[in-house]
């Protein structure tokens, strides 16, 4: 990609900065002061030294994809932008390693792994840059097989508040020397330094995938058959719950004709023996939970297509209730408590009456709600925020989270202070350590 010219690597330019001022969230827009776009760690360092020294915000900006306001710049401040750090700086198919920017992208980290017959799993739907998905310790749907962000990240080059440069980790598949800041910093949603590099875990491209579909009687029914599955010790790399309006969205979204009842997505990854025998298991085992109408699809076309439908889920409500608003709830719980929750989340959607669905990747028992609202009613806004509410207190209740990748951003502070607030204080001390001013994203997490 080409670089900007110095002179045009910082603007106030009004629209410019309004795209700097939201996500994909249901959280209020608020503009920066001005949007910078860094080239290199040594710009970090110098920007962050200044902005400590003038005790100015500093909020980084990937995408923008992020679903809990971790970009909007609440205290104004200026917006770092990534798109003039995309590159991928190495790869090192023997070391299974690759050390990119924070701005390149998924789909670009992948479309260059392929060439050597890898690709990195971490799948969270959106084409979001690896450096909000470390920020954020992002998952979705391949989590089962793969693990989470947090998994895959070796090492960081961080500029911290006052524009140190650090080094939190190394190429070495394991360590036991020192505290593990790498794991800190991973989901730290920008709150205590400035990601310049990332050094990740890939993997080998495997030989063979199958992609698959069942429908079941009931979500419940559908939740019991997944961990069924996860206990059978079958390959599994994704196994994703879709209930009955989900599909419903998708058919009027997606040119398909799904039968409208609550859906398993399932893929396995292996040898063609492999995943043939394991999803014939898995066919017969889902069928023994009242399972029915399994699908299998082998073309890389039909797949994608497969996992599009599931993918844009999130856009095929919007466009199917023009006029309102998004929020998309996210929890996760012990797989034993996961179909309960599930069935409260339904029944609490529809004795409080607001419309949506339940999916989510029971294959790690992190489930979402899509709670669709008009934003100009304000009696709609607090349904909606009952609901979330509803569904969070579950989860810490059945000894669960308030997020299981989302992150806490501007909305879950409340909820983080009761899930853990023997350990807060500490986060709290962490936070003022690194960042005495408050510089970094202000507002988040700790507030």
């Amino acid at each position: 990609m080409k670089k900007r010219t110095s002179e045009k690597r910082a603007t106030q330019n009004e629209t410019i900065l309004r795209q700097h001022s939201s996500d994909e969230s249901y959280h209020s827009p608020v503009l920066p002061d001005v949007v910078v776009y860094p080239a290199s760690a040594e710009e970090i360092s110098s920007i962050m030294s200044f902005a400590n020294e003038n005790k100015i915000p500093v909020v980084p900006f990937g995408a923008g994809s992020s679903l809990e306001g971790h970009c909007i710049p609440v205290k104004g401040g200026i917006s770092l932008n990534f798109q003039e750090m995309n590159e991928i700086l190495e790869i090192r198919p023997d070391d299974f390693l690759v050390k990119v920017q924070p701005g390149v992208t998924r789909t670009q980290l992948n479309l260059a792994l392929k060439k050597y017959g890898l690709f990195f799993p971490v799948d969270p739907g959106a084409d979001a840059t690896i450096g909000g998905m470390a920020a954020t310790n992002a998952s979705g749907t391949t989590s089962v097989k793969y693990g989470i962000m947090r998994d895959q990240v070796r090492n960081l080059k961080v500029v911290l508040a006052d524009g140190q440069v650090i080094q939190t980790g190394g190429l070495a598949a394991k360590s036991s020397a020192g505290y593990h800041l790498t794991g800190m910093f991973v989901g730290s949603e920008g709150t205590l330094g400035v990601f310049t590099e990332i050094t990740l875990k890939v993997y080998g491209i495997p030989e063979a995938l199958l992609a698959a579909r069942c429908t079941f009687p009931s979500v419940q029914s559908a939740v019991e058959a997944a961990s069924a599955v996860l206990g059978s010790g079958t390959g599994i790399a994704r196994i994703e719950l879709v209930d009955e309006r989900s599909i419903v969205q998708v058919n009027n979204n997606s040119d398909t004709s799904y039968t409208e009842a609550p859906t398993l997505f399932l893929e396995f990854h292996g040898n063609p023996a492999s995943v043939t025998y394991e999803a014939s298991l898995t066919k017969e085992l889902l069928e023994s939970f009242g399972g029915v109408e399994w699908v299998e699809e082998r073309d890389s076309k039909a797949r994608a297509k497969l996992w599009e439908a599931r993918h844009h889920l999130a856009y095929a409500f919007k466009h199917g209730y023009p006029g309102k608003s998004m929020m998309f709830t996210d929890v996760c719980l012990p797989l034993s408590e996961l179909s309960g929750a599930i069935v409260h989340a339904r029944e609490t959607m529809d004795a409080i009456g607001v419309p949506g669905a339940v999916l989510g990747h029971v294959g790690d028992g992190n489930f979402h709600a899509i709670l669709m609202y008009d934003p100009s009613l304000s009696e709609e806004r607090e349904k909606a925020d009952k609901v979330n509410s509803s569904i969070v207190e579950y989860a810490l209740n059945k000894g669960g989270t308030c997020t299981g990748e989302h992150g806490i951003g501007i909305g879950k502070a409340k909820y983080l202070a009761k899930e853990h607030a023997d350990t807060l204080p500490i986060m709290s001390g962490i936070k003022k350590q690194l960042d005495p001013n408050d510089i970094l994203n202000p507002g988040k997490i700790i507030v």
